[in-house]
């Protein structure tokens, strides 16, 4: 059975037919092409599929997609400025290590974005429970953390 759905991806109006059995994640990657999203547990574990939901961390493994119906979605692809400069998010997640191999970061990035947009200057406590849904075999986390509180030194406007 396939449904229609309309959302705003990434400030663009998205109006798709799918299989009403989709997830997010599968839609996003598999049908519009947004591969910046990971899946690596596919049971909600891991945060590496971490997108943002009506400004909602949520992972996209979990999420159906017709419950995206009318929400504005932000995928890692969406915080980069239409004229391809990083977010400052991005850029604090480079500058101080934030990624290894790469995998997580996305789904790190997306969820500083929801903390940050909740709580513009977080405490190394707050940006630790704040990661708790989100893992990674890397970095050990301190560079990480680090990016964060350089991210919200900044500011975390798309582009900045």
């Amino acid at each position: 059975m396939t449904i229609e759905v309309s959302f705003e991806l990434n400030g663009f109006g998205v109006e798709v037919d799918v299989e009403a059995h989709l997830r997010l994640l599968d839609l996003l990657r598999d049908v519009l092409g947004e591969t910046g999203t990971k899946e690596a547990c596919g049971e909600g574990e891991c945060g590496a599929c971490t997108v943002l939901v009506d400004g909602r961390a949520v992972n996209s493994c979990l999420f159906p997609v017709g419950e995206v119906g009318g929400a504005a979605v932000t995928t890692i692809e969406g915080l980069t400025a239409l004229n391809g400069q990083a977010s400052s998010i991005q850029k604090a997640f480079l500058d101080h290590g934030g990624t290894q191999c790469g995998f997580c970061a996305p789904g790190m990035i997306m969820t500083t974005a929801a903390l940050l947009a909740e709580n513009p200057h977080p405490t190394v406590s707050e940006i630790r429970q704040s990661l708790t849904g989100n893992l990674c075999r890397c970095t050990g986390y301190y560079q990480i953390v680090e990016a964060i509180q350089a991210a919200a030194r900044v500011g975390q406007v798309a582009g900045s």
